[in-house]
């Protein structure tokens, strides 16, 4: 596969999932699409050290109070993203909290209205989050910047590990469309991309005990995830992909959170 090959696949990731103006027309054919995947893990890095720059910024230098420090904070994964994995996570807490079939769940996730469980989930998930932000900024320690941009990284992957993995609830939508780039080798390139980082971890004197805490609970959450996903919607969706992304992200934020609370972050 050639470099531009790549190129476009970050291209696309930037395209499809941030509000970065890609002012151009992009390939979208199955070798372009397995890119985007390949691309994951970098593409979640890049994303984890914007985040981790704004972190690092708002306690160093920033005039403001903590708490209008974790409110700008708090806003730009929503601001970056355009929102759109939180639209899957109303979505698919709408069809789960349902408690119906499966093929009532999927028209549900199709359905646009937004539901009273959806808008329950999402002030739960919201206000949990501006908690971690807010004592993990409260906490003044911007060496956990490292962290932050992992955060990123490790939800990219289990993205692709799920689009690559989980058949397709419905032979439509993003996830199906994805799918069609699908890689027997992704699992191998995921490893190589957790070495070199744990690598660089190590070499700059990180801590590599809490990288391998957020990738235990990042494994845990993707077997969780692909569980419940075949067993309440028979498949991944774009919705519950999305859900996905937010879900793990938000555990590993409750990871920093509870290891800063008990001093060992």
């Amino acid at each position: 596969m050639k470099w531009k090959t790549y190129i476009n696949g970050l291209l696309l990731s930037f395209q499809f999932f941030t509000i970065v103006p890609i002012h151009r027309a992009l390939p979208m054919d199955a070798v372009h699409l397995r890119a985007v995947l390949r691309m994951f893990p970098l593409f979640g890095l890049i994303r984890g050290l914007l985040y981790a720059s704004v972190f690092f910024v708002l306690i160093e230098w920033s005039p403001l109070s903590t708490l209008g420090n974790a409110f700008l904070f708090w806003l730009l994964p929503i601001v970056w993203t355009g929102a759109l994995h939180l639209d899957g996570w109303i979505d698919t807490s709408d069809a789960f909290f349902s408690y119906r079939d499966r093929e009532r769940r999927l028209e549900i996730l199709k359905d646009s209205r937004v539901g009273a469980f959806g808008v329950l989930s999402l002030i739960v998930l919201l206000a949990a989050r501006f908690l971690f932000f807010y004592e993990i900024i409260a906490a003044g320690r911007s060496e956990l910047a490292w962290f932050v941009a992992f955060i990123p990284f490790y939800s990219q992957m289990t993205m692709g590990l799920l689009l690559n993995g989980v058949p397709p609830a419905k032979k439509e939508g993003l996830a199906y469309y994805f799918q069609q780039g699908k890689d027997a080798t992704i699992g191998l390139r995921y490893s190589v991309w957790l070495t070199v980082i744990s690598a660089i971890v190590i070499w700059f004197g990180g801590d590599l005990a809490l990288f391998l805490i957020f990738l235990i609970v990042t494994g845990l959450f993707f077997a969780f995830a692909r569980r419940g996903t075949m067993k309440h919607f028979g498949g991944i969706t774009g919705d519950v992909l999305g859900a996905s992304l937010e879900g793990v992200e938000t555990a590993l934020w409750m990871t920093l959170w509870l290891l800063v609370s008990i001093g060992m972050g």
